[in-house]
């Protein structure tokens, strides 16, 4: 015998409705816990714990893949010795501006002007060199973030650096206006405010600092190009590692 759960009195195991108080017993336990059921398992209290990532490699999409890791490997020398290029001859050789990236970053550059435009001169004028550092950090939060290439990131942290080492010049020429411009121009010719650096400077009040602005820009340039370097070397030696098969303690 079973009992009612409204009336709690006795009805028989196989009925449908109690004769005592009239319920539907199948319409009553749709919206009420039977507590003479067996208990099952709630699929939707089930806790899955993955095991604890690597360091550096646990959102990496390619971390398994050994074509990857292969190229990888090829790519990373070629840009320590690219770095070396672009960071030894120094702020006034502008090796970054002479490189062939330069033409890659001179689009956001530009973009940035008319993006920063409804800001005022001064932003739009700023905005060329926020354009060119915009670009590689979405970049580098996407494949971060999204795609989960921590490598990729990190080549992305580099290209940012590049493109302190491609502005550092351009501060540094606010005074001299030695640098060609866009169109053929060169600051110390060309209206006031064409030059970004020059008019920048002069309206805040730092054209004097010109150098030493430019140069704390190549020094950070160089700064995030290696740190990027690192951390894709790292990235490569964990990936390395996970390719191996656990390690013994």
């Amino acid at each position: 015998m079973k009992h009612c759960p409204k009336c709690n009195r006795e009805v028989a195991p196989a009925a449908a409705i109690c004769p005592h108080c009239g319920i539907v017993f199948a319409k009553y336990y749709k919206y009420h816990a039977d507590p003479q059921a067996p208990a099952t398992p709630n699929p939707q209290a089930t806790v899955v714990i993955d095991p604890a990532p690597d360091s550096l490699l646990g959102g990496d999409a390619y971390r398994d893949n050994s074509a990857v890791f292969l190229g990888r490997c090829l790519l990373l020398p070629g840009f320590v010795v690219w770095s070396w290029l672009l960071i030894a001859p120094g702020i006034a050789a502008n090796a970054a501006g002479e490189s062939f990236l330069h033409l890659v970053n001179l689009p956001f550059h530009e973009a940035g002007h008319v993006i920063f435009r409804p800001f005022g001169q001064f932003v739009a004028s700023l905005g060329g060199t926020l354009g060119q550092l915009l670009m590689p950090t979405v970049c580098l939060l996407t494949l971060l973030l999204k795609t989960r290439d921590p490598f990729g990131a990190g080549l992305c942290l580099w290209w940012i650096g590049e493109n302190f080492l491609d502005i550092a010049p351009y501060i540094n020429d606010a005074r001299a206006g030695q640098l060609p411009l866009l169109g053929g121009n060169f600051g110390h010719s060309a209206p006031y405010g064409f030059h970004d650096w020059e008019y920048l400077l002069t309206e805040s009040g730092l054209l004097a600092q010109d150098h030493r602005l430019g140069n704390a820009a190549q020094l950070t340039g160089a700064g995030l190009m290696i740190t990027a370097l690192l951390y894709c070397g790292r990235v490569l030696w964990e990936q390395r590692r996970g390719l191996n098969g656990p390690q013994q303690e």
